[in-house]
């Protein structure tokens, strides 16, 4: 897609991927930010990780079982939180636990049984090893994250606003809680291979926080927040790669230094210091 523009394809590759990755990620996690409920992406970068996990013990696509492994996981949050009467961070907190208990378990069980597993692609991401499927893949994510925010925007700005007056003005909660749950599984679990299990939180959550820095709307923070992401993801992979660095690790720290400078110089905060 970008090849006119960058001659090594593997760089190609591995800024495609960033790209896709953090329209998709910095989108969703606008949402669970907003929701109050970050631990969503926690738990559902963990049992990507999980599911990664599993497909390499039973010598299958890890890929396809981290989304599978993930999805089932998305199916559980509700039931499991109606059925225990249990909030939904408390649940999260269970299925976080269960999975990253999962994925130790098998990784290390493969490492005593001597299978020869690095667990490290899974870890911190490998943008070198990318295939073009994957990235179509993701472009569709990102496309479908999208169309979702933009179909379903009002129930989403209601849900994020009160999740239970919503549901008593007539909005179909459930369903558009657990479409959110899917695409956040599927982008999830898509985007492991490219920022790791223990990183991809930082996409779910960063892109956001930096954005609430400078947006007064959730219209804007839906705009912002994937620019940001898409710019210093762009450059993360540069330097990465001109400077020999690991590129998922460099983007995240690259993240959380933009978060601190937007905190400082955030004019959103030095307006509310202003009417204290």
């Amino acid at each position: 897609m970008l090849e006119p523009l960058i001659q090594n394809n593997v760089v190609c590759h591995a800024v495609e991927a960033m790209v896709f990755a953090s329209i998709a990620c910095s989108i969703l996690g606008v949402i669970i930010s907003r929701m109050g409920l970050s631990s969503m992406g926690f738990t559902m970068s963990h049992a990507a990780f999980a599911g990664a996990a599993i497909g390499m013990f039973l010598d299958m696509s890890a890929q396809l079982a981290a989304i599978a492994f993930s999805v089932g996981v998305a199916a559980l949050i509700g039931p499991i939180s109606d059925k225990a009467k249990m909030a939904a961070d408390a649940t999260l907190g269970v299925l976080f636990a269960m999975s990253m208990a999962v994925a130790i378990f098998l990784i290390s069980y493969m490492q005593y049984m001597g299978k020869g597993l690095s667990a490290s692609a899974l870890l911190f991401g490998d943008v070198i090893s990318l295939y073009r499927e994957e990235i179509y893949a993701l472009a569709a994510i990102s496309i479908l994250t999208i169309v979702f925010v933009l179909i379903f925007y009002k129930e989403i700005a209601a849900i994020m606003f009160n999740m239970k007056i919503a549901e008593a003005s007539g909005i179909r909660v459930k369903v558009v809680y657990y479409i959110l749950l899917f695409i956040i599984a599927i982008s999830v679990a898509l985007s492991l291979n490219i920022v790791g299990g223990l990183l991809i939180f930082v996409w779910l959550v960063t892109p956001a926080a930096i954005a609430s820095q400078f947006c007064f709307n959730v219209k804007s923070m839906f705009i912002v927040a994937p620019l940001v992401a898409l710019i210093i993801s762009a450059v993360g992979v540069w330097a990465g790669f001109e400077f020999t660095l690991p590129v998922a690790p460099l983007v995240a720290l690259l993240l959380t230094a933009a978060f601190g400078v937007s905190v400082i110089i955030s004019f959103k905060r030095r307006v509310s210091l202003k009417t204290e």
